[in-house]
């Protein structure tokens, strides 16, 4: 019913920049909120960066004033501004869709992407 795609990843040196999108599309009302996760090899899949409907954007304690997360209600879009980016940052970074209302009699529901990696050397 929907489909989350990634875009943007790729190998970067420390201190470089990188552009992460996402697109959400299938039969969506709305999305509450756009999600960015990351999961690192033998780590835990760790939130990043949340922004909700209206706007309001909450980022990981280890990102924030580096990453950017932006919106396009109207496309179900998702982009997340990577800058100073470090060696620690390499990960599979997740887009999730969150609390999705659907325009068929489905429950709220969370769709997630594949991932997309992305690396930084020293």
């Amino acid at each position: 019913q929907v489909h989350v795609v990634e875009s943007g990843g790729g190998l970067v040196q420390a201190g470089g920049s990188l552009r992460l999108s996402c697109a959400a599309s299938g039969s969506i009302f709305s999305i509450n909120a756009m999600s960015w996760y990351r999961q690192a090899p033998g780590k835990q899949r760790e939130l990043v960066a949340l922004i909700t409907h209206s706007g309001s954007a909450n980022y990981a304690d280890s990102v924030k004033g580096r990453f950017t997360i932006s919106r396009d209600n109207a496309k179900n879009t998702a982009t997340l501004q990577m800058n100073s980016l470090k060696p620690e940052d390499t990960a599979v970074y997740y887009c999730a869709a969150l609390r999705v209302v659907l325009t068929t009699n489905h429950p709220l529901g969370d769709y997630w992407g594949q991932g997309t990696q992305v690396t930084v050397s020293s």
